[in-house]
């Protein structure tokens, strides 16, 4: 928390630059040690530069990143309609994005989930991408959500299972219960026999 406070205290600092050169060096220092990827573009969503994370994460180098348009790196591999629509509509209009969600197959490093962050910055004519992968995240809480739902199925049969045997174990109960009452009352009946005949024969 202190750290995005910090982030966020140096980012104001630098929009009231008035220096573009200086606003970018700020920029440049503060987004360096970031654990995020990010990029520095320009307000024609050129890339300026990227941090050392970005190009670690996104298995390219700065000379096939740098001063080229965004939706031109990788071949093409960032010209997503999601992005366009995050930097050509949303962006200009609302200046701060939080957390839009990208799902994209990436050339080198495949199918990934990003979340992206904007920032546009008129003063000085920038604009900040901060893209955190959060993939594996999302790999896991679909892991998860599936052994829940595995583990539901199961109970479910065996509840079912169980909810069968005990039917089961009452009917062959009752039926027990049947043949004990039915058995109570056959011997009755044979005793009253026995007795009839008992009482005939000491006539």
């Amino acid at each position: 928390m202190r750290y995005n406070n910090n982030r966020e205290g140096v980012i104001k600092m630098i929009i009231r630059s008035e220096s573009k050169e200086l606003a970018l060096h700020y920029f440049k220092t503060l987004v360096e040690v970031a654990r995020e990827s990010f990029l520095i573009l320009d307000s024609d969503i050129r890339v300026i530069s990227g941090n050392p994370t970005f190009y670690q994460n996104f298995q390219v180098e700065p000379a096939q990143t740098e001063n080229r348009l965004l939706y031109e790196l990788g071949n093409g591999q960032w010209n997503i309609a999601e992005l366009r629509s995050l930097m050509e509509e949303i962006l200009p209009e609302k200046k701060v994005v939080r957390d839009y969600e990208v799902e994209h197959v990436f050339e080198k490093i495949g199918k990934r989930t990003i979340v992206l962050n904007a920032r546009q910055i008129d003063t000085v004519q920038l604009i900040i991408l901060a893209m955190e992968d959060i993939t594996d995240k999302k790999n896991l809480e679909n892991q998860l959500a599936e052994y829940a739902k595995g583990l539901e199925e199961k109970i479910t049969i065996q509840t079912d299972d169980l909810t069968r045997k005990i039917s089961d174990l009452e009917t062959m109960n009752e039926s027990m219960v049947g043949r004990e009452l039915k058995m109570v009352e056959l011997k009755k009946e044979n005793a009253d026999l026995i007795k009839q005949v008992n009482d005939k024969n000491s006539d």
